[in-house]
């Protein structure tokens, strides 16, 4: 049995966003249908979150359909919207028994009204618990953050209720959909792959990346522990010169 790895003592990031990859490999290793893998990928994602919060991260976002995920075939986007349904129901409940704040971010058109019902609702009734924040990335793409934010500012230009040289780095985080939540210190994405895939490309100016070969299904508890592990060997700069010892 391997030896657990002790994090006792490390710098805990605050924020840690991950990129849920793997889900297809997963399954077909298996000899699975896809949807197979998405499910077991849902159901991987709770005890991460209550792993994450036992460590002390107090928010945590997961990219759970992206913008782009439309263009894949007709019958896994309505599985995968079905396994939605189910989660957010589901998740109402957990929210509260287990006192985590949850958010949605993403673009709201092109989702059924009964998702936006389930979603209104979930983040109305776990608005007052005071645990870990699990954001949901939905129906997401960080261009289309940025350009619906633009087109606020724009809109609030013309209005006259916004100076264009009033206009700062925090102005423009107020119009972004993740307004309030502070920004990554780590990203972990699972599967192999290295590329952001179009996910929180404002926020993660400052991130530290890590990359594992482990497919999201099988990511638990140790492997977050080695991303943080990684994490606390990295000197996080922003933008200063190294101190010289």
């Amino acid at each position: 049995m391997a030896k657990k790895i002790d994090i006792t003592g490390l710098n805990i990031p605050k924020h840690v966003a991950i990129i849920l990859d793997g889900n297809g490999r997963w399954a077909k290793k298996r000899f699975l249908p896809r949807n197979a893998g998405h499910a077991a990928g849902a159901k991987n994602v709770e005890k991460i979150i209550k792993d994450a919060h036992d460590m002390g991260i107090e928010y945590i976002t997961m990219y759970a359909f992206s913008t782009e995920n439309w263009n894949r075939p007709d019958d896994e986007v309505k599985a995968l919207m079905k396994l939605l349904r189910n989660y957010l129901s589901d998740c109402i409940e957990r929210a509260n028994k287990n006192n985590m704040i949850v958010k949605v971010i993403g673009k709201r058109e092109r989702l059924d009204q009964d998702i936006l019902d389930r979603i209104d609702e979930l983040e109305e009734c776990s608005k007052n618990n005071t645990g870990i924040t699990f954001i949901i990335a939905l129906n997401y793409g960080s261009r289309d953050e940025i350009t619906r934010a633009t087109k606020k500012m724009a809109k609030a230009v013309a209005d006259g209720e916004l100076n264009p040289d009033d206009i700062t780095e925090d102005t423009v985080n107020s119009y972004l959909d993740t307004a309030g939540i502070p920004d990554p210190d780590l990203l972990i994405r699972t599967s192999g792959e290295i590329r952001l895939s179009n996910y929180l490309l404002w926020q993660l100016a400052y991130t530290e990346f890590y990359f594992t070969d482990v497919l999201w299904p099988d990511f638990n508890k140790e492997e977050l522990k080695k991303a943080i592990v990684k994490y606390n060997e990295r000197d996080r700069r922003f933008g200063r010169v190294k101190t010289e010892e």
